[in-house]
């Protein structure tokens, strides 16, 4: 998802860059006390340039492959019946109309430390190439552990680089000593639940933390884009965890990220990014901010 590396060659742009300075604290105990500001982009000349730290410039080869792909955010429902838990190791498969995504494991639930617990909902990200469409989805388990057999209510899928979210019911065990013995099955999406809405586009959003004394942060540091005619981006947060809020942000640091948010078109006339106040170092120096749209497949 992110890279910080040696500088790697760039592919042509496909869309402007967009230039935020900042070169302000967004801390409490600091300048003005904010930890959210918004910004308006300038000319590139503006830019302070530093040849020195131009060698800190993220590697993007990672960050393409990324651009190129679609996330997904499946949710799974464990049924509200006797042992319909399980601990076996859950793999899913997703197909479309032009490829499939391979056997994937949903090994970290976002939501649940101890996944696949009786009546409970897990959260999963899925990132794949395009496989165009959602045609259907194989969800199974290894059967290896103390408590194997599972009831599966239903999968949710959201692909929002699709403007979908599919709704896959199942209602059955995965149980070699229920139902029909099945550990795996293959599900269809319900018509009728699926939700469509605008597609989301990937940006590419690069963070430069300044150079100066206590400049870097461990605090949740999230974004809003804002285009013409007052459109804007949900509110997105650009750590995916607690482990990456401790890895980026570092002072002197540069670190990019491919995020996908609602297209706003092809203007932003401002950004506003902060950080929630948490951590044991919240205080940060932001010194600028480089934002581009990135089209869609690489187009």
């Amino acid at each position: 998802r992110l890279l910080t590396s040696k500088r790697a060659p760039r592919e042509q742009p496909v869309a402007p860059f967009y230039y935020f300075p900042c070169q302000r604290w967004l801390a409490v105990e600091e300048d003005d006390g904010q930890i959210a500001r918004e910004l308006v982009p300038v000319d590139e000349a503006f830019v302070k340039k530093d040849p020195e730290n131009e060698g800190q410039s993220p590697a993007t080869l990672g960050l393409e492959q990324k651009a190129k792909s679609t996330t997904y955010m499946v949710k799974v429902k464990t049924g509200d019946k006797k042992n319909a838990g399980t601990d076996a190791n859950v793999f899913i498969t997703l197909y479309g109309s032009k490829d499939d995504t391979g056997i994937v494991s949903l090994k970290a639930s976002k939501i649940n430390k101890n996944k696949f617990e009786r009546g409970k909902v897990d959260e999963f990200t899925v990132e794949s190439v395009d496989i165009g469409d959602l045609k259907k989805i194989k969800i199974g388990h290894d059967n290896k552990g103390n408590s194997t057999g599972w009831f599966l209510e239903w999968v949710e899928i959201d692909a929002p680089s699709l403007g979908q979210c599919l709704k896959f019911p199942c209602g059955r065990w995965l149980d070699k000593s229920e139902d029909d013995g099945a550990v795996e099955r293959i599900i269809f999406p319900a018509e009728l639940q699926t939700v469509e809405y605008i597609p989301f586009v990937p940006y590419e959003i690069t963070v430069y933390t300044s150079d100066i004394f206590g400049a870097g942060t461990d605090a949740d540091v999230f974004i809003v884009l804002y285009g013409s005619d007052g459109i804007c981006t949900q509110q997105k947060s650009l750590c995916l965890n607690k482990r990456e809020q401790r890895m980026y942000f570092e002072r002197n640091s540069v670190n990019q990220f491919i995020v996908e948010l609602e297209d706003i078109g092809d203007i932003i006339e401002k950004i506003r990014i902060g950080h929630n106040g948490g951590g044991l170092n919240s205080g940060w120096h932001l010194d600028r901010v480089t934002i581009r749209r990135l089209l869609p497949n690489g187009k």
